[in-house]
């Protein structure tokens, strides 16, 4: 009985000290969605804007034309995944993964038809472990995240289009709703068919409107591009957060338990001395 007490209390002291470290992280991915929440939130005036500017040239001058904004036969695809280097964050990244995974497997019959760059550990191991064609990744991204952190794979995943390596190229992140709630989402990022604005602003364009067409789309796209890592690293602490909740509430339950069980050992361990004790009084009598 003695033994089967220290094993339990053995539990419920290693069940707190879980606790206590899911408690923790909880506290950090709270204190992190907050500053991730106020980035993603300010980044989107300055690509909403991009994008005015863009659809106004688009529509309000004639003749103008970019490869980054006109259809061609798709031969190849091309996939920017966004996920996260830790796990601990619920389904955060299982719930990208598999709508990723799904979108090739009914698109694709060859990993000749597709490349893949992808943006943290997670993502880039599941990829590797299933022989997929990566071509471009990056790892190790801070917590708070600057522009110059992804300007190279953004720049990259634009220049590779450009250059006809792949004819489409979609985006996939978690789009940041709230802590409890982080949608799965598929972007198509190029070619881009959704910049045309109705503005009453008018622009004059220095030297012209091709040239101001040719420096902007690019930025605009490596902006959408920031935007969705912004969003996905939100939903990751968002995603975080309410996953360790979950098991700090759930460890709590679990000390209740073995308390109820320790007690009732230790009830019974009582019980049975008391009458051992009686039963060697009367044996005296």
């Amino acid at each position: 009985m003695a033994k089967g007490m220290r094993e339990i209390k053995r539990q419920i002291k290693s069940t707190q000290n879980t606790k206590q470290i899911t408690r923790a992280m909880e506290m950090v991915a709270a204190a992190n969605l907050r500053r991730a929440q106020q980035a993603a939130e300010a980044a989107r005036p300055y690509a909403d804007k991009l994008k005015e500017v863009i659809g106004n040239i688009a529509a309000g001058t004639k003749g103008v034309s970019h490869p980054m904004l006109q259809s061609r036969t798709i031969k190849r695809t091309g996939y920017l995944v966004i996920t996260s280097d830790r796990g601990l964050a619920g389904g955060y990244n299982a719930n990208i993964l598999r709508k990723v995974a799904t979108e090739i497997k009914e698109r694709h019959k060859s990993p000749d038809e597709y490349s893949i760059m992808v943006i943290g550990r997670k993502g880039r191991d599941y990829f590797r472990r299933r022989n997929m064609p990566i071509i471009e990744e990056i790892t190790g991204l801070p917590d708070q995240v600057n522009f110059s952190d992804i300007k190279t794979i953004a720049s990259t995943a634009v220049s590779n289009f450009e250059r006809g390596l792949y004819d489409e190229l979609y985006l996939f992140y978690n789009e940041f709703k709230n802590a409890m709630t982080q949608v799965p989402t598929m972007k198509r990022l190029l070619p881009m068919e959704d910049v045309t604005v109705q503005s009453a602003a008018s622009y004059e364009y220095e030297p012209s409107a091709e040239g101001v067409l040719e420096v902007l789309l690019p930025k605009y796209a490596e902006t959408l591009v920031y935007s969705a890592v912004l969003d996905g690293k939100a939903s990751e602490f968002g995603a975080r957060m309410t996953a360790m909740n979950s098991a700090t509430k759930n460890a709590t339950k679990m000390i209740n338990t073995y308390t109820l069980a320790y007690n009732r050992a230790r009830q019974a361990s009582i019980t049975q001395e008391i009458s051992e004790i009686v039963a060697g009084a009367n044996a005296q009598a």
